[in-house]
């Protein structure tokens, strides 16, 4: 007699289960989707026209959609004051350049940030707003403030629909190791950094880390980048059900890590819907990518880490009490997100993740799972705490940073 475990009805049954819940989600929450509907993107176009027909001197500048390696090799024929001029002439534009020097484009931000700042002050004091866009004006006014305070690093920034934004703590040009933080669902500017529940947030999941990161090894030069430069789903609906905003956000996730400067290691630490992003970008991330890991994943749209087709080590930890764990973890008809990346069959090191307390606490201080975070961030693989007894999550890597 066949077991049901072994029996085509066990596929059955995960299917319609998988069909119950998105139905389930689309009933509560609706398709999010329509929530996306950007806001007027007037000035971002105004800049990209006035850009597609300026000149320096006899020679157009390069397309805004070049390669990193064209923009860089364009900016580094400038002088100091051409950039500059550039910068604070089309600075939603050189802001969001990859290929462009980060100093650059911290400066073309902070420009980005006070016009956009300018308008939101305007508009809060618009009659016409209804009672709750006049509390998102004022949102969105306090954001822009905080985000332009002399200490920040702004490498990317739209304030376009429900926005865009990525900051780097520490020095990007002289870093040995980058880490990049990708966060899950309802990441957006105005929840790129909370107050409460801190380390929810990207911002205070990147502080968290490059502290962590810099006790962890003071000798290494580390840079960590919250990376909340992609439209990410809202909520628990369809979109975060489907793989069509994780490949454009994959899209966007390749092009940053093809244009970091200088010769750095990088490793991606994705969270939640952040390791669909993650794992489709795996095939096409350059080869500095050394590590991918995920925490709290409802798949990386692959079944194994060979599907992946990255060179990277693949990481992966879940906390026990992360809800997360309930999510079939199959893909059926563009729904789902494939095998969980937490299974033996999938491939991953499997790390601790004691302390995290649930899906938002991967990267509370004090946590392993920070800890297990900063040890592959700066290169200590030999310190990583493995989820079982032994050292099985870091058998056969060679190369290990020094400490």
């Amino acid at each position: 007699m066949t077991s049901f475990d072994s029996s085509p009805t066990l596929t059955v049954w995960r299917t319609l289960l998988a069909l119950a819940v998105v139905f389930v989600m689309l009933a509560s929450s609706g398709w999010t989707a329509v929530r996306h509907q950007g806001g007027p993107r007037d000035a971002l176009e105004a800049e990209l026209a006035g850009w597609a027909k300026a000149r320096i001197g006899a020679r157009a500048l390069p397309g805004a959609d070049s390669t990193p390696q064209r923009l860089a090799a364009f900016f580094t024929s400038l002088g100091s004051a051409q950039r500059a001029r550039i910068a604070d002439r089309y600075p939603l534009v050189v802001g969001n350049l990859n290929g462009a020097p980060a100093t650059l484009r911290y400066r073309a931000n902070r420009n980005a940030l006070a016009r956009s700042l300018q308008l939101e002050r305007k508009r809060v004091n618009d009659t016409n707003l209804t009672a709750d866009g006049h509390r998102e004006a004022v949102r969105r006014m306090n954001r822009f403030e905080a985000l332009m305070s002399a200490d920040r690093q702004i490498l990317a920034f739209d304030p376009s629909g429900p926005g865009k934004v990525a900051e780097v703590f520490g020095d990007l040009d002289r870093a040995q190791r980058v880490s990049v933080i990708v966060p899950g669902v309802d990441t957006n500017l105005l929840t790129f950094q909370k107050s409460a529940r801190k380390y929810s947030a990207p911002v205070g999941m990147a502080q968290s880390l490059y502290a962590a990161e810099r006790a962890a090894s003071p000798r290494t030069r580390t840079a960590v980048i919250a990376w909340a430069d992609y439209t990410a789903p809202v909520g628990v609906g369809m979109d975060s059900a489907i793989g069509r905003l994780a490949e454009l956000g994959a899209v966007r996730l390749t092009a940053l890590t093809s244009a970091l400067p200088g010769s750095s290691e990088v490793a991606l630490i994705c969270h939640s819907y952040g390791s669909v992003v993650c794992g489709v970008a795996a095939r096409q991330l350059p080869d500095r990518v050394s590590d991918i890991a995920v925490a709290g994943s409802p798949g990386m749209r692959a079944e194994s880490v060979a599907g992946l087709r990255s060179r990277a080590r693949v990481w992966a930890m879940r906390d026990s009490d992360d809800w997360i764990q309930g999510v079939p973890h199959l893909e059926v008809g563009g729904l789902g997100h494939g095998e969980d990346p937490m299974t033996p069959e999938f491939g991953a090191r499997v790390m601790s993740s004691a302390g995290a307390g649930g899906h938002a606490g991967y990267f509370e201080p004090g946590t392993e799972s920070l800890s297990n975070f900063a040890e592959i961030g700066v290169g200590s693989y030999s310190s990583v705490t493995c989820a079982s007894s032994g050292d099985t999550c870091r058998s056969g890597i060679s190369g290990e940073a020094a400490a």
